[in-house]
């Protein structure tokens, strides 16, 4: 097989300069360094010839050539990684308006969030793009909303907006860049937050939703994901797409809806999504708090009709069933934000706040290095509040949570990256949605399970009928 040439054009070659991102000067220079490299290392023998040994495979070379060209880029900052890919695919477009596309964050509700870079002020930034596909006039209208909301905050605890336009007929939202993780993320990678750090993200997250509630703005979907946490543990709440102003908010598009994640949605929110106000993200950012300290979702399991009954109706384990060591105090918090009656929760964000203040103010900052992730034991249930599962007298009584209670994580948090599922229904709630007095799955007793009923009733009936058989044809044959 004839060699390569060395000069021969390439997919990414055609793709990294029509893209603006590399010049034909900085390509041809960096493939001289490569080929230069690749020839003193075939004459050392160190190249990679094909099975006849007659030559080397020139689609094998190009692929070689390319990803080396690529990775020097990378070394030289020309390129980074994210763009090396995209490009080496063959993509061109990596960039919106001013915006210069360097990595993907994260995949949101309303779309796919990028970091980006602009190309004058050089500063970074994270764009939110509205996909082409989901372009539909009430995305639109939804998209345009959240751009107007984030551009009248600021909030140290708020992420900030700075820019919006369209591309080529994309529509895309500029914030501040945060760098760091989201809640959800940080307890997948270092398992349940110790008590400071969880009070000190949480209370900041707070404050935030307090600005945002004397504006006369509800968030709706408060959820880990939606916190955003710095190494130095600095928190902001993000994304306020599906926010609605609590007055006058029968116009919006979303209103009457049940909008929100099903492992962090409030009572309310399931049945009467009209009567929707700043107590709902309260018990959403409760729900937060109880899985930044255990490491799970209040209800795990089940589908998204068997989450919203628990909400309503069911009562979840006791934290301290999980993590033995935490204060009483602050489980009284969680319970006290995660009240089922919305008269009956903690009165303001801003009372949240003033709440946890004594265990986030023994915070430092987090670590920047990930920490394997671990499972812990099962602890007995302990005693505490009224809002959490209590034991029996004899712990027994209680059923052994499922491997995905005990496990680090629920299934639903197990998918990187992922949209977490959303309720998006009309008002009021079809019949198969209202909530009925709730049993716990988890502790159902063996009588109550169908499926063993009717196999007891076949192991009983079916060797009855089988005798009785027998006996009337013994009867029969001996009458004859």
């Amino acid at each position: 097989m004839a060699e390569a040439s060395p000069g021969k054009a390439s997919l990414f070659h055609a793709a990294a300069t029509v893209s603006g991102l590399v010049t034909e000067d900085q390509w041809q220079a960096t493939k001289l360094h490569v080929l230069r490299q690749m020839t003193q290392e075939r004459a050392g023998g160190q190249a990679s010839n094909d099975s006849s040994g007659s030559g080397i495979d020139p689609v094998k070379f190009l692929r070689e050539r390319d990803q080396r060209i690529a990775d020097k880029f990378i070394a030289d900052g020309v390129l980074t990684r994210y763009q090396s890919v995209q490009l080496l695919a063959g993509k061109t477009t990596l960039s919106l308006g001013p915006y210069v596309i360097t990595d993907w964050i994260a995949q949101g509700g309303m779309g796919q969030v990028f970091k980006a870079v602009h190309k004058v002020l050089g500063r970074e930034s994270a764009v939110k793009v509205l996909p082409k596909d989901r372009s539909t006039p009430e995305s639109r209208d939804a998209f345009l909303r959240e751009v107007r909301l984030q551009a009248g905050l600021d909030c140290p605890y708020l992420v900030r907006a700075f820019d919006a336009g369209m591309d080529r007929g994309v529509h895309y939202l500029v914030t501040e860049y945060v760098p760091g993780t989201d809640l959800r993320r940080l307890v997948r990678r270092r398992g349940p937050l110790p008590m400071h750090q969880a009070s000190a993200v949480i209370r900041q997250a707070a404050l935030g939703l307090d600005y945002a509630h004397r504006l006369g703005m509800v968030h709706r979907d408060v959820k880990p994901g939606n916190i955003l946490v710095t190494p130095d543990g600095q928190a902001k709440v993000s994304d306020m797409g599906l926010a609605t102003w609590s007055e006058g908010g029968g116009e919006e598009a979303r209103s009457g809806k049940i909008v929100g994640t099903v492992d962090y949605i409030s009572p309310e929110q399931i049945r009467r999504p009209l009567e929707v106000g700043a107590a709902s993200d309260i018990y959403s950012l409760g729900c937060t708090m109880y899985y930044a300290v255990c490491g799970k979702v209040p209800f795990p399991g089940g589908d998204s009709s068997s989450k919203c009954r628990r909400h309503c109706e069911a009562t979840p384990w006791h934290p301290r069933k999980f993590i033995p060591d935490l204060d009483e105090e602050l489980v009284e918090v969680i319970a006290d934000m995660m009240e089922k009656d919305p008269a009956k929760r903690i009165g303001s964000a801003a009372e949240v706040a003033e709440r946890l203040e004594p265990w986030a103010e023994r915070f430092g900052s987090f670590s920047e290095q990930d920490t394997e992730e671990n499972a812990w034991d099962l602890a007995m249930p302990m005693s505490g509040s009224g809002n959490f599962l209590e034991p029996a007298v004899d712990a027994s009584h209680w059923a052994t949570p499922s491997p995905a209670e005990t496990g680090n994580h629920d299934r639903e948090e197990l998918t990187e990256p992922t949209i977490e599922s959303h309720i998006d229904v009309s008002t009021g709630l079809p019949d198969s949605l209202v909530p009925p007095p709730v049993v716990d799955p988890y502790y159902r007793s063996a009588a109550m399970q169908p499926g063993l009923v009717v196999a007891i009733t076949l192991a009983i009936t079916v060797p009855l009928c089988l005798l009785i058989g027998a006996i009337l044809g013994f009867l029969f044959r001996a009458s004859m």
